[in-house]
């Protein structure tokens, strides 16, 4: 869980670098993009912050951490799939962002259910 969310904050930080190269192309840089950058970089570094503290066993962290993973994949789909609002580039880059959180979100549902995530399924014979 932390390697994924240290991942989604390692992404969003360096998206940052090609935003500030980029800032007087508005045609690739413009308000929503600069809007959705900060956004994203605050949530990765809750997100982070939730995964470690989450390590350590805190129930109420692994919740919120499970709320944001998902709130955040949900408003990533709507980004992606807004037409003309962001460019291609940092469509794609919420993408992958997505996919990270996706495994994020996938580990604090199996660690809410710690009687079901070892649990192995045996085929009836």
């Amino acid at each position: 869980m932390k390697l994924l969310a240290g991942g989604y904050l390692a992404v969003s930080v360096l998206t940052f670098v090609p935003i500030v190269l980029l800032r007087d192309h508005p045609a690739i840089v413009n308000d929503a993009v600069w809007v959705r950058a900060t956004i994203v970089m605050i949530s990765a570094a809750l997100s982070f912050t939730f995964a470690v503290r989450a390590a350590g066993g805190s129930r109420g962290t692994i919740r919120r951490l499970r709320i944001l993973s998902v709130v955040m994949i949900v408003a990533i789909a709507v980004i992606v799939a807004l037409p003309g609002t962001f460019p291609v580039w940092l469509k794609v880059e919420q993408g992958f962002c997505g996919l990270l959180l996706a495994g994020v979100a996938i580990q604090t549902f199996r660690a809410g259910r710690p009687d079901r995530a070892a649990e192995v399924v045996v085929p009836p014979r």
